[in-house]
């Protein structure tokens, strides 16, 4: 059974690259990866992360003041 993952959809490629930093400092593993398809049909990019990783991952980037798009299962 593959593990569930979720992205974390963020304003703009600089955002994500600061999101996957932050996230790797916290301990919290993660991989910056084209935003899916089925998701936005627009060019950009978000950070993976899995499913019980997603609340933790939120609480890290709100305390360093980042805003967050939207979180989505995948």
């Amino acid at each position: 059974m593959s593990e569930a993952y979720a992205v974390i959809l963020v304003h703009s490629t600089s955002h994500a690259i600061r999101a996957e930093k932050v996230l790797q400092a916290a301990g919290i593993a993660c991989k910056m990866i084209p935003v899916p398809r089925h998701i936005s049909s627009d060019c950009g990019v978000c950070v993976r992360v899995s499913r019980a990783d997603t609340e933790a991952a939120r609480r890290t980037l709100e305390a360093v003041g980042m805003e967050i798009e939207d979180i989505r299962d995948v």
